[in-house]
């Protein structure tokens, strides 16, 4: 008999029942756990809380505004998650620095807060996307919950303004000079412009041009260009990945954005035409390894949720040739982009979070 049919003929394991059990009643406690986080974001609660001092329910609620009786509640299930400290002898409360680099400090690397709008926006799509699962036409990116866009761009911003034109371009072989002296470059499915803003103001002396298939994220993308005064060195077009316009793009980029299209070898040969002599391509992509069992992590099971939810499907729904996914893993993109024409490829740099490659013709 194989360990297969000893497996299904065996009785159950009530210890491994339980727990599992309790495994999966702490991964719906976290869920829920998510939801206070976005109700903190959005009350103001963390932010009222980042300077450390220890509060009352009282002061905290006097502090925001709020009823005394959801603050209390709401500090409960902060304590019990470890988002903040709670002081039982005194009544009160405390969020550390270190948690509030991550809870409500918009300008820290490691801030996540505003990404629980990405969570409450996915939880939307989850009867249209399993319903999906049958039929296979796929679920579009336009289609989300509004949402979805912003917690897209609160999940990726702080990684683009820490490392983008501090780390990740000068590990490009000539392109930070080029930008220097004054050059052309393309954002492929660039959201709301977070990317091409952090560029823009990095970079004065060249022309950055925006495109997404998402109308409504250009009309962002447009609106933040102007609020952060680069308006004259930016534009934003909505356009599809595969008909990229223009020519001679010294640096064509493509931050976050291939593995949700259904034609990621037409974007990239798209991409390759569309270089002047000695341009790039640079492609950031969440970090993953090339075996499912190198991704069995924190970030992986992040990923792979989020993938499950709105990366496959929305690349299924423009094509499906192939889908990525966001746990592509490198062999999988340097498979596409020698696919696309690309015959020099490195990765240049890379975080805990994304893997950067860049590819030249």
């Amino acid at each position: 008999m194989s360990v297969d049919q000893l497996e299904t003929t065996r009785e159950l394991d009530t210890e491994r029942v339980e727990a599992f059990q309790g495994q999966v009643a702490t991964d719906i406690a976290t869920v829920l756990a998510g939801a206070t986080v976005y109700i903190g974001h959005h009350a103001g609660l963390y932010e009222a809380m980042s300077d450390g001092a220890w509060l009352t329910t009282e002061e905290l609620a006097e502090r925001v505004g709020a009823h005394p009786r959801y603050v209390r509640e709401w500090l409960g299930a902060q304590a019990a998650s470890g988002y903040v400290i709670a002081d039982p002898d005194r009544d009160t409360f405390q969020l550390p620095l270190e948690h509030a680099a991550v809870l409500a400090d918009r300008s820290s690397p490691a801030y996540l807060a505003g990404a629980s709008d990405c969570m409450a926006g996915l939880w939307a799509a989850a009867d249209p996307v399993a319903a999906d699962f049958t039929i296979g036409e796929g679920f579009a990116w336009h289609r989300h919950d509004a949402r979805v866009f912003s917690g897209t761009e609160e999940l990726f911003r702080p990684s683009y303004e820490t490392f983008l034109t501090s780390e990740w371009i000068p590990s490009l072989d000539g392109i930070e000079d080029k930008l220097r002296a004054g050059a052309r470059v393309a954002d492929v499915g660039c959201g709301h412009g977070v990317s091409t803003i952090v560029m823009a103001k990095a970079f004065p002396a060249s022309i950055f041009h925006g495109f997404d298939a998402h109308d409504a994220s250009m009309a962002t993308a447009r609106d933040r260009a102007t609020d952060a005064g680069v308006a004259d060195r930016t534009s934003f077009e909505v356009a599809l990945s595969t008909e990229l316009p223009g020519e001679g793009y010294d640096l064509v980029c493509f931050f976050d954005a291939l593995h949700d299209m259904g034609d990621p070898v037409g974007a990239l040969v798209r991409a390759r035409e569309s270089l002047a002599e000695g341009g790039a391509v640079m492609l950031i992509e969440p970090f993953a390894g090339d075996r499912i069992d190198e991704n069995l992590t924190p970030v992986g099971r992040l990923f792979y949720a989020a993938s499950t939810l709105v990366c496959t499907p929305n690349g299924v729904a423009q094509g499906n040739r192939p889908v990525l996914g966001a746990q592509a893993g490198e062999v999988a993109l340097r498979e596409v982009l020698a696919q696309a024409g690309f015959t020099r490829t490195r990765r240049s740099a890379e975080t805990p979070f994304n893997l950067v490659l860049e590819a030249r013709p």
